[in-house]
């Protein structure tokens, strides 16, 4: 069976296999304060225990009661993020956070993917010292809405993928490179697309749906959007191309969903595409990869409830993981209802239940496959992001999820 070579940015601490059986989760509520919409997880302070980063704040493991500042809070007078941040009328500054030691000093430092169209900042973790950590703003335009931390160019190390815009840019998807000699210095953009008019409307601040993955099992990581996916040459020289395979990755003209999942779901050895289809609508899909390279639809969510075996349907599945929840050896996905993505009134059945799911994926043994859902809970929901590690070092698989109802922490029982 092939499995995506793609190493993404995060802290599972050893999690092992074998414990499958009925899952349960604990939930803890960090704070119901509005702080960020997605959040890290990783042992900050070098205690042994997971800790978890949302907004400006860190909660240290293992009981996550004992915070600490490790930036001020930001003091915005005006705009979409203005401060204290208000749920029902604006967004935060902290949009998806990732771990990563950045500049290789054995201390896990944080990434801050700001609103769409800001710097992407590192903050250097100093250590355990006191103070505030140094902030260094290493890509000037960081745009997008599904961005990721990821090794693209094979070297162990990661690049920040999103896309970019300027006068002189335009809009393009491609990959912040950051610079080896100085990892908190400024990133280089490598675009994979050209500039184009079509382009410039296509990639830009608030674009959905992205992800990457191996998808034609040559051992290299793959680009992909809701329209298809772009094949990583076989060298990163400046004038190699991406050849692009138009795939329809959910509804025509649809608006894309979230972080696009690469796996094989049927274990017929070709990577699949796991994919919401609306950020701010309905749907969830998975679509197989037939043995001529195509790709057919396998719905499992729609937009009403009469389209699910169990009647289940909710909107703005924003966020979506992969993860080994149940330790059978299949991965699963985690993902549910971003709450007020656009306010009170903002997008379909904004009040609706804020729910968060994992779906189980079931084979039948003779190629086909399904995703089985189980509810974790229906007064939090996603974000952004939806981080999976093991916050008690149990070696299964938690979750933690900041959003506008706050920082939650999902244990297993």
């Amino acid at each position: 069976m092939r499995t995506s070579a793609v190493m993404i940015i995060g802290w599972l601490g050893t999690v092992g296999s074998g414990w499958a059986a009925e899952v349960a989760f604990e939930k803890q509520v960090l704070t119901e304060r509005f702080v960020a919409e997605g959040c890290a997880v990783a042992d900050f302070d070098k205690d042994g225990h997971a800790d978890i980063a949302a907004g400006n704040v860190i909660w240290h493991g293992p009981a996550f009661t004992r915070q600490t500042e490790y930036t001020p809070p930001r003091e915005n007078a005006g705009g979409p993020a203005q401060t204290p941040y208000d749920p029902a009328r604006g967004y935060s500054n902290y949009f998806l956070m990732f771990a990563h030691d950045f500049d290789g000093d054995g201390w896990t430092d944080i990434l801050v993917y700001d609103l769409p169209g800001e710097p992407a900042v590192v903050f250097v973790n100093p250590r355990g010292g006191a103070g505030p950590w140094a902030k260094h703003a290493i890509f000037d335009v960081a745009d997008g809405e599904s961005p990721g931390l990821v090794d693209i160019t094979g070297d162990g190390r990661p690049e920040l993928f999103c896309q970019s815009s300027g006068p002189e840019l335009g809009g393009r998807l491609g990959f912040a490179q950051i610079d080896r000699a100085n990892p908190v210095g400024q990133a280089r953009f490598r675009p994979i697309t050209p500039r184009s008019p079509e382009n410039d409307k296509k990639y830009f601040r608030y674009t959905h749906g992205a992800g990457v993955g191996d998808m034609n099992g040559d051992g290299r990581v793959d680009i992909l959007t809701k329209d298809g996916w772009f094949e990583h040459p076989e060298s990163l020289t400046e004038d190699a191309a991406w050849n692009f395979h138009a795939v329809p990755f959910g509804p025509p003209g649809g608006r894309g969903g979230a972080q696009m999942l690469v796996f094989d779901v049927d274990d017929d050895g070709k990577n699949d595409v796991v994919t919401s289809y609306d950020a701010h609508g309905y749907g969830l899909g998975w679509f197989r990869q037939e043995a001529d390279g195509s790709f057919s639809e396998r719905r499992v969510l729609g937009s009403t409830p009469a389209e699910h075996p169990q009647g289940i349907c909710f909107t703005q599945l924003h966020a979506l993981a992969a993860a080994d929840i149940d330790g059978d050896g299949l991965t699963d996905v985690v993902t549910g209802k971003r709450r007020w993505a656009h306010g009170p009134k903002g997008d379909a059945e904004p009040d609706a239940p804020p729910v968060l799911y994992w779906f189980r994926l079931v084979r039948d043994g003779k190629g086909g496959a399904t995703f089985e859902p189980h509810l974790i809970d229906d007064k939090s929901g996603v974000g952004m992001q939806v981080t999976v590690a093991d916050l008690n070092g149990d070696g299964r698989p938690d979750i933690a999820v900041a959003n506008k109802l706050g920082v939650f922490a999902f244990r297993r029982k």
